[in-house]
């Protein structure tokens, strides 16, 4: 008997931890149900990015659906200057109050990877005074590099700068870039000093894994931190019945976390504890429903306790299973956002022409144009102009012979002059010089000619796209001033295109260099900064009203449709350069210098 009770409570507990991994790697799935985009290597960038989800999931990462709430809360404070970030805040408090750290022990990506490290068999380092003592680190990372940073950048310098993101972050590296790296080649020239002391924090708390449990929960994570102050009165978490518990602390000396009681701020409400409880004093409870009970029940379970449990769970199962196919079923096929948007007539005109075939109306117009000699303009002004009897002019060497009126003189040099007159129009029997009539149409002509030659320098036959060599598909977008910027129009200008957000710092200290470089070249260069609102709803306009820059800005449409014409990457900052005759010399995700920008300038011109 007692051998099968003992087997009852093992399969009791296994059964635990395995539900526990089951819903550690639901969630993963769930935050990342955008499984397209690890294999396209682009984020996605549908509506629900911005909406928090409750665990440490990158933004950047390609699957992503959401947005990590540590990420969101330091770009609400470094905006605190323009707009409170009540919905972060508000977001975090119900995540807080509701979870807590149970969020930390079952619905982190970031903790399982952590965990399954820890699996890897090599000797480990047990919990004592000094992990105890490291386990206030992550608060003062909390404040210096979550609230301290954003918030001095934000109000002192009207610059966006997530500390933790930019500095520490190993979720970043880990989930964004060992994906987006190798799909997209382009981004490997953003790489710099800062990526490598990333990468290297990334590889030493990997490491500190393997022999330390849940290292960076333990002492780096500030989410972590910041839930753990609402261990206390949160709705779902490990709860202890104190008529039962008799104080041995077995469940405190077997938890991997640095606790000093169940249910403290560093509990991660994982629910190991109750394996370890002879009393049967732990359970997982929301409210007063329990979620999970000891081996012997709880204190004041009717009979068919057990079995209510059991046909919630098995409910609870069906319905998180149906909202994990639904969330794969649309963010992979289903949602408009990723669908590929049909290229346009003039595009399809172009790429879809058949060879020998009818040419696209581009293609013809091209032809035309490099073919067309400009001796039928000019032989058709010479058909028009009509021969006028003049005066017969004599001449000898160095002498003009003109007949003029009595007691008129006039010198050599007039006359020579008068002379040279006639080949624009009549000698008038008193000497004077008529005016000729075709003498306006061959001007008129000359200058056809010159602004058709000047035309025909900027017409290209590139192929559309936005790859270096091709020329951009046409857009209009109207700006905030209310003027429009058409691409058409700015035909024998030199042009940037940048893409920029007000919560990307690099964005915002490279603007300057495009409006100085708009003012130093105006009629000669067009500028168009596309604003990008994929982390929060930013009011870009408010953002600029203060800063005096000349060039024009905009916001790009719902469906993205400049982001797609010039290939734009949720990555900024991104520059893209056209040259007089509208093809892409430049397109890059890269910080720009104003040493690079005048380099840029004096390709496209030339």
């Amino acid at each position: 008997m007692e051998g099968n009770a003992n087997k009852a409570s093992s399969g009791q507990q296994g059964f635990r931890r395995g539900t526990r991994h089951l819903i550690q790697l639901y969630s993963a799935l769930l935050y990342n149900a955008h499984l397209k985009g690890f294999i396209e290597g682009r984020i996605y960038q549908g509506n629900t990015k911005a909406v928090c989800v409750p665990g440490f999931n990158c933004y950047s990462c390609p699957g992503a659906v959401g947005a990590c709430p540590l990420g969101s809360i330091q770009n609400a404070l470094a905006s605190s200057g323009h707009r409170a970030g009540w919905y972060v805040i508000g977001i975090l408090l119900l995540y807080g109050v509701i979870l807590g750290r149970t969020v930390c022990g079952w619905a982190c990506p970031l903790g399982l990877i952590q965990e399954l490290l820890h699996k890897i068999p090599t000797p480990k380092i047990r919990k004592s005074r000094i992990t105890q003592a490291l386990s206030w680190l992550k608060y003062v990372i909390l404040a210096v590099f979550v609230v301290a940073i954003p918030l001095w950048y934000g109000l002192a310098y009207d610059v966006p700068l997530p500390g933790f993101c930019k500095y520490i972050c190993p979720a970043g590296t880990l989930e964004g870039a060992m994906r987006l790296l190798p799909a997209n080649r382009s981004y490997l020239n953003m790489l710099g000093i800062l990526f490598t002391r990333k990468f290297v924090i990334m590889l030493v708390i990997g490491l500190t894994c393997i022999f330390l449990y849940r290292s960076f929960c333990r002492f780096l994570c500030p989410l972590g931190a910041i839930y753990g102050l609402f261990n206390r009165f949160n709705v779902i978490g490990v709860k202890v019945d104190a008529n039962r518990c008799n104080h041995c602390g077995a469940c405190v000396r077997s938890c991997g976390m640095d606790v000093r009681r169940v249910g403290d701020h560093e509990c991660i409400n994982c629910g190991k504890c109750m394996d370890v409880c002879r009393q049967g004093a732990i359970s997982i409870k929301a409210g007063k429903v329990t979620l999970k009970a000891p081996d012997m029940g709880c204190a004041g379970d009717g009979p068919d306790a057990p079995g209510k449990r059991r046909r919630f769970g098995r409910i609870a199962a069906g319905i998180a299973l149906g909202v994990l196919c639904f969330a794969l079923l649309w963010y992979n096929v289903l949602d408009p956002s990723i669908r590929k948007t049909a290229p346009s007539p003039k595009l399809q005109a172009t790429q879809e022409a058949p060879a020998g075939g009818n040419k696209s109306p581009r293609t013809e117009q091209a032809n035309i144009v490099e073919t067309e000699p400009d001796s039928i303009v000019e032989t058709e002004m010479a058909s028009t102009v009509e021969t006028k009897p003049t005066t017969t002019v004599k001449t000898e060497p160095d002498i003009t012979v003109k007949t003029v009126p009595a007691g008129a003189v006039e010198t050599e040099s007039s006359s020579i002059a008068k002379a040279e007159s006639a080949s624009i129009g009549e000698i008038e029997p008193t000497g004077t010089v008529k005016a000729n009539p075709n003498s306006a149409t061959e001007t008129e002509a000359a200058s056809t000619r010159e602004e058709k030659a000047q035309s025909d320098s900027f017409v290209s036959t590139a192929p559309i796209g936005h790859e270096e060599g091709q020329q951009l598909e046409d857009f209009t977008a109207t700006c905030y001033d209310g003027s429009t910027f058409h691409l058409a129009d700015m035909k024998g200008k030199v042009v940037f295109i940048n893409l920029w957000a007000t919560y990307c710092t690099p964005c915002v200290h490279e603007l300057p260099y495009f409006s100085d470089l708009y003012q130093e070249h105006e009629g000669d260069v067009a500028i168009l900064a596309v604003h990008s609102s994929l982390v929060a709803k930013d009011d870009p306009e408010e953002f600029i009203a203060d800063k005096g820059y000349a060039m024009p800005f905009t916001t790009d449409t719902k469906d993205n449709a400049i982001f797609n014409i010039v290939g734009g990457s949720p990555t900024l900052p991104q520059t893209i350069v056209l040259n007089r005759k509208g093809e892409v010399i430049y397109n890059q995700v890269k910080s720009i210098t104003p040493e690079t920008l005048n380099a840029l300038y004096e390709k496209a011109a030339g």
